[in-house]
């Protein structure tokens, strides 16, 4: 059984502590002595909501629009107290994003995921972090598919709403990295072909592929009219390079072992590092897709307001094709 939980105030990676001031977030370490994937889910989907209302990114929580009749299951937070009292009747405030969404999770389990060199591995963090935006989902009354990918598509479950569900898709998630290489073109291509409705795909990667082979598949994704959250799960030492003796380094996925020092190493490596971020960011401002950095010590419940931003952008901003016409006019 898991020791208690304990949550201790800190702050995103690039952010200020005092941007985080007063918000408790699960530190991620705890949160993964929760064996069950949907509990941990339900831990932070909780702490989140607990904490929306007094986090200073409040402002980022979806507008008011109109009110509708309450039924069983709605949030009793969300009640209007002062119309009840004037017409004894529940009514809930209905926000702008307030629709049925199509989402589809993405997946990357390929061998170089299962890298840690901290208390966390790349894959823990990946799956947590899609387990949590399902949950999230699902509450929200959205239909959740779920693709997991290597170099193919191990597992793949079409947007359900279905008792039962959720329960599938966590299991699905249980899946241990095995494969060696990413193929980020498979699974990107498969959902353009077979989302026929516009919806949300969010990709959850270490994105360890060529920069080109990612943006002519998220522009596929885009010509066809899907809204994309890119989510890249990094280990911190991927992004810094701390090490400091000369050892054998292993790469996960080709098998390739290398003795390298890391003092003569470290510059070409951040360098190429650099290179391949810049790339990732400019084509993905290109496409109008969202892309947000997740290392492995970022607090997860951040990630849900990524998700809540990226629903406003799609409630608000016009099509990729609607602005491609726009230039073209």
């Amino acid at each position: 059984m898991p020791a208690p939980l304990d949550t201790r105030t800190t702050h995103a990676p690039g952010e200020s502590a005092g941007a985080a001031r007063g918000v408790n977030f699960v530190d991620a370490k705890t949160l993964m002595q929760i064996k069950n994937l949907q509990m941990r889910a339900k831990v932070i989907v909780e702490g989140f909501y607990a904490g929306i209302h007094r986090s200073p990114y409040h402002g980022i929580s979806v507008e008011f629009s109109e009110y509708r009749q309450y039924v069983p299951g709605d949030d009793v937070r969300y009640v209007d107290w002062r119309l009840f009292a004037r017409s004894d009747r529940y009514y809930v405030k209905r926000f702008e994003d307030e629709t049925n969404v199509l989402c589809y999770l993405l997946v990357d389990t390929s061998r170089s995921m299962g890298f840690g060199a901290g208390d966390v591995t790349k894959h823990e963090y990946a799956r947590t972090l899609a387990a949590t935006m399902a949950y999230f989902l699902y509450l929200q009354r959205d239909a959740v598919g779920l693709a997991v990918f290597d170099e193919h598509i191990l597992e793949y479950l079409l947007p359900r709403r279905r008792t039962g569900h959720l329960r599938r898709l966590m299991a699905a998630l249980q899946r241990e990295p095995q494969g060696t290489g990413t193929d980020l073109a498979r699974p990107l291509e498969q959902i353009a072909k077979t989302v026929r409705k516009r919806g949300m795909v969010i990709l959850i990667s270490d994105l360890l592929a060529p920069v080109e082979v990612l943006a002519t598949q998220l522009g596929y994704l885009r010509s066809r009219g899907h809204e994309v959250l890119v989510l890249r799960v990094l280990d911190p030492s991927e992004s810094t390079f701390p090490f400091t003796n000369p050892r054998v380094f292993h790469d996960m996925e080709s098998g390739k072992k290398s003795y390298i020092d890391p003092q003569e190493a470290r510059k070409s490596y951040l360098d190429a590092f650099k290179e391949h971020a810049t790339g990732l960011t400019k084509a993905c401002n290109d496409l109008g897709v969202e892309f947000v950095d997740c290392p492995t010590d970022r607090p997860l419940e951040l990630s849900l307001f990524d998700l809540l931003r990226a629903r406003m952008l799609r409630s608000r901003t016009p099509s990729h094709n609607d602005r491609k016409a726009r230039r073209g006019a």
